[in-house]
C-alpha cells in the first residue's frame, strides 16, 4: 500500500512511545508522542519498532518444487515474519547455475512484490551442485546473484573448493559453505550420542561439521579471501571460529533459530519436523551457540527456511527430508529468548539486520532519518497458535506446530511502503 505521506502512531522505540513520520518512502522524523502534524494521514499501530529483518539463507523451492513452496508463498511468509529482504538458495530444479534461472527468480519476485520483500538469489557454486565443475559465476553475478554456495552438498574436493573461492572472489561473490564432511556425515539423521543410540538412529558427530569449519578457516587465511560458514550448530565449531577471529581471519558465520531454541531431546518421539542438517545438538551445544551470538562470534541468525510437504515428513524418521519451515516463526522464537534474557533485542538487530548489511555490502537502511524506511512493528503481547491457518508458508514442518507463540509482526514497511499488516487477527498483503 503506497501512501505519499503518513505518520505511524502508538509505536515504541527504546521503550518510549513515538510517532514515525514517512514522506515519499523516506523516514523524515521520529516525533514525540504528543507531536502530530494536523494535515498528515495517521496510521495507528501498537508494538515495538525494529529494523526490517534480512534472511541470508532461505529455500523457496521455485522453480521446480512449487508444491513445497514458491516465490509468492515464500515471500508472503517472509513479509509476515518481518523480513524485507531474503537470499534464496540454489537447490531449485533446475539448479540456479544459469543466468536464465536467476532472471526467472528475480523477475517473478518483482512482478508479484514490486515494493518488497525483495529477493537476492544465491548462485550454485558448481554446475548442478555436483561438486565436479565450477558454475559460470561471473555470468550469474551479472544476472543478479548476491553470493555463491553449493548449498547442502559440500564440495569435498579441496582443490576444487579452493579454486571456487578464488573464482567467486574475482566475480565479487562471497562463498557460503555448508560445513559437513560428507563421509563422516553419510547416512546420518540425528546427533551422535546417547539419544541417537537409544532411538536406533545413526548419528552425525560434531566433528563432521568442525572439520569442514577448520578447512574453510585455513583456506580463508591462506587465500586472504572471506568465506561465510552456514548454520553453525556445535561448540567445537564455535571454538574454531573464535580462534579464527582472534587471528584476524576473514571468516563470518551464521546460526539458526532452531539451534538456539531446541536441542536433540525434542527428537525423543521421532519428531520428523525437528529433523534438520546439521542435526539438533546437545544442551551444551545450544548454550555455546547462544553465548557465541551474545559475544559476536557468530555474526548472523538466518532461518535456513526449508519447507516440505506434509506427506514428505510423515515417513520413518531416517527417510524424512531435513528441514524446518522458519520464516513465519523465527522472530517469535527469538523473542522468547529475549523475554528470558538469553538474548537481547540488540543481538537480534545486529544478527538479522546490521551484520547482513555489512557482510554483503547492501544498500539497505532501517530506521534512519532521510533514508528509505525498512522497518517492522512487532506486538510482543499478541498470542497465536501455529497451525495450518496461521502459517503463511506452504511448509508447515516446524517443531512448534500446534503450539501457542507470543509476539506477532503487525506491520512491515519496505522502503516506506506498507507491504503487510496483521489486522483484525488476519494477514493482509499489499502489492
Amino acid at each position: 500500500m503506497k501512501h505519499r505521506e503518513f505518520i505511524i502512531t502508538g509505536t515504541k522505540i527504546n521503550n518510549e512511545e513515538k510517532n514515525i513520520y514517512i514522506k515519499n518512502g523516506k523516514l523524515v522524523d521520529i516525533l514525540p508522542k504528543n507531536q502530530l502534524p494536523d494535515s498528515v494521514l495517521k496510521i495507528e499501530k501498537k508494538g515495538i519498532v525494529l529494523p526490517a529483518l534480512i534472511d541470508i539463507h532461505t529455500h523457496l523451492r521455485d522453480p521446480g518444487q512449487e508444491y513445497k513452496e514458491d516465490i509468492i508463498s515464500g515471500l508472503k511468509a517472509a513479509a509476515a515474519g518481518g523480513f524485507s529482504h531474503v537470499f534464496t538458495m540454489a537447490n531449485t530444479d533446475p539448479v540456479n547455475d544459469t543466468a536464465s534461472v536467476t532472471r526467472y527468480i528475480i523477475e517473478k519476485a518483482k512482478k508479484h512484490f514490486p515494493y518488497g520483500p525483495h529477493i537476492y538469489p544465491i548462485a550454485a557454486l558448481t554446475k548442478g551442485l555436483k561438486g565436479k565443475e565450477l558454475a559460470p559465476l561471473q555470468e550469474l553475478k551479472e544476472a543478479g546473484c548476491i553470493a555463491a554456495s553449493n548449498d547442502g552438498i559440500p564440495v569435498k574436493n579441496n582443490e576444487l573448493f579452493r579454486r571456487a573461492v578464488e573464482y567467486a572472489s574475482n566475480a565479487n561473490l562471497l562463498v557460503l559453505d555448508h560445513c559437513e564432511d560428507p563421509d563422516l556425515a553419510k547416512d546420518t539423521c540425528i546427533n551422535e550420542g546417547e539419544i541417537g543410540d537409544r532411538l536406533g538412529l545413526k548419528g552425525q558427530p560434531t566433528v563432521a561439521e568442525a572439520i569442514q569449519v577448520a578447512r574453510d578457516i585455513l583456506l580463508s587465511s591462506y587465500l586472504d579471501i572471506p568465506i561465510h560458514l552456514c548454520h553453525i550448530s556445535c561448540e567445537q565449531s564455535v571454538e574454531l571460529i573464535y580462534w579464527a577471529k582472534q587471528k584476524g581471519i576473514k571468516i563470518t558465520a551464521e546460526t539458526c533459530p532452531h539451534y538456539l531454541v531446541w536441542d536433540e531431546s525434542i527428537l525423543e518421539d521421532y519428531n520428523t519436523n525437528a529433523k534438520v542438517n546439521p542435526p539438533l545438538r546437545t544442551k551444551n551445544d545450544v548454550e555455546a551457540i547462544r553465548q557465541a551470538v551474545r559475544e559476536k562470534i557468530i555474526d548472523v541468525i538466518a532461518t535456513d527456511h526449508a519447507p516440505h510437504a506434509q506427506f514428505e515428513k510423515e515417513v520413518p524418521f531416517a527417510l524424512a527430508p531435513n528441514g524446518i519451515s522458519g520464516l513465519d516463526t523465527a522472530l517469535c522464537l527469538l523473542f522468547e529468548l529475549v523475554s528470558t534474557n538469553v538474548l537481547s533485542i540488540e543481538d537480534i538487530i545486529r544478527c538479522m539486520h546490521k551484520r547482513p548489511i555489512e557482510i554483503f555490502s547492501l544498500d539497505i537502511h532501517g530506521i534512519e532519518k532521510d533514508y528509505p524506511a525498512n522497518f517492522i512493528i512487532f506486538d510482543t503481547h499478541l498470542q497465536w497458535i501455529v497451525d495450518d491457518t496461521t502459517m503463511i508458508s506452504k511448509g508447515k514442518n516446524t517443531p512448534c506446530f500446534g503450539q501457542k507463540l507470543k509476539g506477532k509482526v503487525t506491520a512491515n514497511f519496505c522502503k516506506g511502503n506498507l507491504i503487510y499488516e496483521f489486522k483484525d487477527m488476519r494477514p493482509i498483503f499489499y502489492d
